[in-house]
């Protein structure tokens, strides 16, 4: 049931569109017995904090869906960085003294994102990463590089979890399997905190009630000694970037039968393109139409909870199997789902 009438509203903003979220929701449930209320995972952020329904610029704020010289694509300016980085993509795109909405109409989206993506800047076309009957990829891609085990087996109840991840999608997953009897611990760098934390606080302590918080120096080596006796590793970042800090997720899994690895992407392990939860929603073709025909965005960074529900549900399915296996999941692949089977990728 509704809560009240901000989360009825942000409901009304995705009404129809989640179907396939829905089943997969329902199967977690089933073999978890941990009862999830939809709409209160996907807008409990935007209720926190008071956002308003997104129309062309995210709920947040930070993503821009702009109209190209052959179609739209997502520009998300989600750190100082990426503002810091705005001259030299207007540079890029050959209109130096242009504002950036007046640039994006005269660039073909590929040059646009291109562009933004040389520099580092999340980005993406409309519709890009549909799903595998337009030759993109399935929202979870399981790879097994270990051997299953008996204690995987036995389901969630006890087993380690070490999160990794941050801002929403993989704290989402983990809280999920922390409800379902997992031991969760909290793992951040002593330099780079968790980027949620500096959101609305009561969104930060619902993802993360209940886990323990480990702070480390990553560059000592640490990471690895945190995550030995783990059964279950949940993070979200380039695998190059955790191979520099001596972790690798098919050495993890092979050293010991039932482990899960569960790695969060923007479009997959193999594409080092980086992703929010609001770019990664448009690359899908997660969105809505306004009364020309245009699209704007659905909910708030939609792609976020969307991905965590995949990934939890995907955590219960392989220790069913018995675990031993990496779990690939796209944030843009599982918009992407949800846009495909309910007809919103026109």
């Amino acid at each position: 049931m509704m809560k009240n009438a901000t989360l009825a509203r942000w409901a009304a903003t995705v009404d129809g569109r989640l179907g396939p979220l829905t089943a997969v929701v329902d199967d977690f449930t089933a073999r978890t017995g941990v009862t999830v209320d939809l709409t209160g995972t996907l807008f409990q952020r935007a209720e926190l904090a008071g956002y308003p329904p997104p129309g062309r610029t995210s709920a947040g704020s930070s993503c821009h869906l702009l109209a190209t010289a052959d179609g739209w694509a997502a520009l998300n300016l989600a750190r100082p960085d990426d503002h810091a980085a705005l001259p030299a993509l207007l540079g890029l795109l050959g209109a130096p003294q242009a504002g950036l909405r007046t640039a994006a109409r005269r660039a073909p989206t590929a040059e646009l994102c291109g562009a933004a993506q040389l520099l580092g800047i999340a980005s993406a076309a409309r519709g890009s990463a549909l799903g595998p009957g337009r030759g993109g990829r399935a929202p979870v891609r399981a790879e097994r590089h270990g051997q299953p085990g008996p204690r995987a087996v036995a389901g969630l109840a006890g087993l380690n979890v070490v999160d990794l991840s941050a801002l929403w999608a993989g704290p989402l997953c983990a809280r999920l399997l922390g409800l379902a009897g997992a031991r969760v611990v909290k793992v951040e760098s002593d330099t780079r905190p968790d980027g949620a934390r500096f959101g609305p606080p009561d969104f930060y302590r619902r993802l993360h009630e209940g886990h323990r918080s480990l702070v480390l120096d990553f560059a000592s080596g640490a990471l690895a000694e945190a995550i030995a006796d783990a059964d279950l590793v949940v993070e979200a970042s380039r695998p190059r970037a955790l191979r520099r800090l001596g972790v690798r997720a098919e050495e993890f899994l092979a050293a010991r039968p039932g482990r899960v690895w569960v790695s969060i992407t923007g479009y997959g392990r193999d594409d080092d393109r980086i992703a929010f939860g609001d770019d990664a929603a448009v690359a899908g073709a997660l969105t809505g139409l306004d009364g020309h025909g245009d699209p704007v965005f659905l909910g708030d960074a939609l792609a976020d909870p969307v991905t965590g529900l995949y990934a939890a549900h995907a955590v219960a399915r392989s220790l069913e199997r018995g675990g031993g296996e990496l779990l690939c999941v796209s944030m843009a692949a599982c918009a992407a789902a949800q846009a495909e089977a309910t007809g919103t990728t026109c």
